[in-house]
């Protein structure tokens, strides 16, 4: 999958945007791709979270991104963006692709969070943004199948491996508590074989073809 952004195909891009957030945008494309052949260590993931008005994506807008740097096998508080929508969201969602880079995202429930994102790419920036995604409700059970959790909430994962965070239902607040999934996901994930993001995709495809055919 390329990490190029895309402006929808067969027609230009309707939104104005401010000189700046352009410019952000032509920095982002112009990084180079990373491997996902790269070893988990020497991997920077980036878990990122949203907060919005509920969850139907049909009518509920999103009101909040937040996102954690995972760099080393370690979190580290300082690189972490959080920011209100309110009152430019065109900068709010700027700035957070400006942190995620080229990295692969994690999100918990990506039927959910993905899908608000990309909505809120295309119709406030304009673009249509391909990324590496990977999902940790599909994989959790995967790597910890003796759990027998399977595809559990947040807060069941949350109390199983005795995580905790500084606020629940916050974006950053969440954010912290699946990137501490995420570090136990990589430790178990290594020795389990699977040493890189390309053997993390692959492992939730399968899951979730396991999923549609049972």
């Amino acid at each position: 999958m390329s990490w190029i952004t895309r402006i929808l195909p067969g027609a230009r891009s309707t939104v104005d945007l401010a000189p700046e957030i352009r410019a952000t945008l032509d920095a982002w494309r112009a990084l180079p791709d990373m491997p996902l052949d790269t070893p988990h260590a020497e991997t920077r993931y980036v878990v990122v979270n949203t907060e919005a008005s509920g969850l139907d994506l049909a009518k509920d807008r999103l009101l909040a991104v937040a996102a954690i740097a995972i760099e080393g096998g370690l979190i580290n508080p300082h690189h972490a963006y959080y920011r209100s929508l309110d009152p430019d969201p065109a900068a709010a969602l700027a700035g957070l692709l400006e942190f995620i880079g080229k990295s692969p995202v994690v999100v918990f429930n990506a039927g959910f969070n993905k899908r608000i994102l990309l909505n809120a790419f295309e119709e406030r920036l304009g673009v249509d943004l391909e990324l590496h995604w990977l999902d940790a409700y599909w994989l959790m059970p995967g790597l910890y199948s003796e759990r027998g959790l399977g595809l559990a909430k947040l807060a069941d994962w949350m109390a199983a491996l005795r995580i905790e965070t500084f606020q629940r239902h916050h974006a950053l607040g969440d954010a912290y508590a699946i990137a501490q999934l995420v570090l136990a996901a990589l430790a178990r994930a290594r020795t389990l074989g699977h040493r890189h993001p390309q053997a993390l995709i692959e492992l939730e495809h399968t899951r979730q073809q396991l999923q549609r055919s049972s």
